[in-house]
């Protein structure tokens, strides 16, 4: 009951604070609905890209796929914080020069309304299909071990997982459908504080368990590299999801594409009040993005070695048959290492975590179908009313279908972490192509990037879905496999580019929608950010 309680207060309290510091602002335009009227301060930009990005993929995908492979899975947190100094001190001084609310918009702008059309397509079907079932499934499973839904519900594990889903789709909707980026934004940073001190009291917990009455919890370190000693090895064996050569190709090109151009994380940026506090916003998450193993991976790792001496707790994740149901892992350790008042409390921060990662795609769906297809197509002499109005339908239509497919999609898949980034690539990796080329190539035409993506669309469903052993035996990885196909599409477009030219070179316009001028010590937080990053690298390599 105190698990409940604490539970229900928390959430509500995310919600009225929400609406309380967001009632009166306007979300009847359209700057002030998909952008929050260009006010987002460093700090909101910060807690609002961690926690779009720090949902259940992570809590639950990483710390499963720790608890398989070790400390090596930190690329996928660590290698961020790269990216996103790259973010800020190379791409965002771009996005907000052409004053863009999205990125196909920006692709408009470098080649055509065509590659502009194409991209927005592909960004809504892929958030529809792919990463909201994900965030949903991945959530409502976290939630059903951790609080023990079947049976407090007394219903099935399958029910428990849809129940679950339509409930956080009906939470999640209200927030972006009515409130905008604005409200997306202020409850993503209540729940960023939450995540932080409840992932942190996670973490604390778990070795606080692991190390049992009247030992110190530093002695569970040693005891976990005495059993395992690859555990805190930061370049993983190959075997495992990411071994190290996978860093240098499609490991480093996913979260290259996912912190750089990936409209449902950089939106928030948009929304910068200026170039100044959008570097200061992005620089901070790149910061506790390198620290984030601590919450992410660790907790994993330590459940591995709880799992060796408590049967009853791996009996709940390891199949008689030694097939491990890694999105069980993170669940099942809150369950049994938390107090019941803290697991109350952590479950409303694992929802918050989900409800942000969930209403932060559909705001950037609706951008994306509002400014792109509505207004560009269906009715170019759209009120800012109407444009609104259509994101909120857009919103309310993917939050259905997402519900519907999640349990569909992902239901009995092991290894989901690693099978949702190997899906992300599909379209990740065509796009990623066509924004560079775009960027440091000023000749090519949309007839370039529009062939090369629908080409590399092809190659990459063709080699995600019915590749199977010829990649493993071609590439070795899947990971190479995405590396060796975005080198072939730069080549393709380039060469396209050559017969495809535009009749000017490309030179971008100054929109004047913030000023520009830059945070003075970025360059330097950021080298020191880059250095960290291998610093950490070498310090965990044996």
């Amino acid at each position: 009951m105190l698990t409940l309680v604490t539970f229900v207060l928390f959430t509500a309290l995310v919600a009225v604070l929400t609406w309380w510091i967001t009632r009166g602002k306007g979300t009847d335009t359209e700057d002030g609905f998909f952008l929050a009227g260009r006010s987002l301060t460093g700090i909101v930009i910060a807690g609002s890209l961690l926690l779009t990005n720090l949902s259940t993929e992570q809590l639950v995908g990483l710390n499963g796929g720790a608890f398989i492979d070790g400390l090596s899975v930190m690329a996928w947190e660590v290698i961020a914080g790269m990216s996103l100094v790259v973010l800020a001190l190379f791409f965002l001084p771009r996005y907000l020069k052409s004053g863009i609310a999205t990125i196909p918009q920006f692709l408009e702008e470098r080649y055509d309304a065509k590659v502009r059309a194409l991209t927005t397509g592909i960004f809504v079907v892929a958030y529809m299909l792919i990463l909201l079932p994900f965030v949903l499934f991945s959530g409502a499973s976290a939630l059903s071990y951790m609080l023990d839904l079947p049976g407090m519900l007394g219903l099935g594990e399958t029910a428990v997982i849809w129940l679950v889903v339509g409930f956080i789709a009906i939470v999640g909707s209200a927030y972006a459908v009515f409130g905008g980026l604005r409200a997306v934004a202020v409850s993503d940073t209540f729940n960023g504080a939450g995540l932080l001190v409840g992932g942190l009291l996670m973490t604390y917990f778990s070795l606080e368990y692991a190390a049992g009455e009247g030992e110190s919890i530093f002695g569970v370190f040693k005891e976990i590299k005495a059993e395992n000693p690859d555990a805190f090895v930061s370049l993983g064996k190959e075997g495992e999801d990411v071994h190290w050569p996978t860093l240098f190709t499609g490991v480093l090109l996913l979260n290259f594409f996912y912190w750089c151009t990936n409209q449902q994380i950089i939106q928030r940026t948009f929304g910068a009040k200026n170039l100044a506090e959008g570097q200061k916003g992005v620089l901070l998450a790149a910061f506790f993005k390198i620290l984030a193993p601590i919450i992410l991976i660790l907790p994993g790792i330590v459940a591995l070695h709880i799992a060796m001496e408590n049967p009853d707790f791996k009996a709940g994740i390891v199949k008689p048959n030694g097939d491990i149901e890694d999105q069980k892992v993170y669940g099942s350790l809150v369950r049994l290492v938390l107090p019941d008042a803290l697991t109350g409390f952590f479950a409303a921060v694992v929802v918050g975590s989900i409800l942000s990662t969930f209403n932060s795609v559909l705001n950037s769906s609706a951008t994306l179908f509002s400014l792109g297809v509505y207004k560009k197509t269906i009715n170019k002499d759209a009120t800012h009313a109407q444009v609104v109005k259509s994101g909120r339908w857009c919103s309310a239509i993917v939050a259905v279908f997402a519900a519907v497919s999640a349990p569909l999609i992902f239901m009995g898949i092991e290894g989901i972490f690693g099978y949702f980034q190997k899906l992300n690539g599909v379209y990740f990796i065509p796009l990623l192509g066509a924004i560079l080329v775009g960027m440091f190539n000023k000749t090519a035409d949309g007839r370039s990037a529009f062939i090369s993506i629908i080409v590399g669309l092809v190659i990459m469903i063709c080699g995600t879905f019915f590749g199977g052993d010829w990649i493993s035996n071609t590439f070795g990885s899947g990971y190479h496999f995405m590396g060796a196909v975005f080198g072939f599409l730069v080549v393709l477009q380039l060469l396209l580019g050559l017969v495809f030219k535009r009749k000017t070179r490309y030179v971008q316009a100054d929109a004047q929608a913030v000023d520009l001028t830059p945070w003075k010590p970025a360059p330097i937080v950021g080298a020191i950010l880059i250095v960290s990053v291998l610093i950490i690298y070498l310090a965990l390599a044996k």
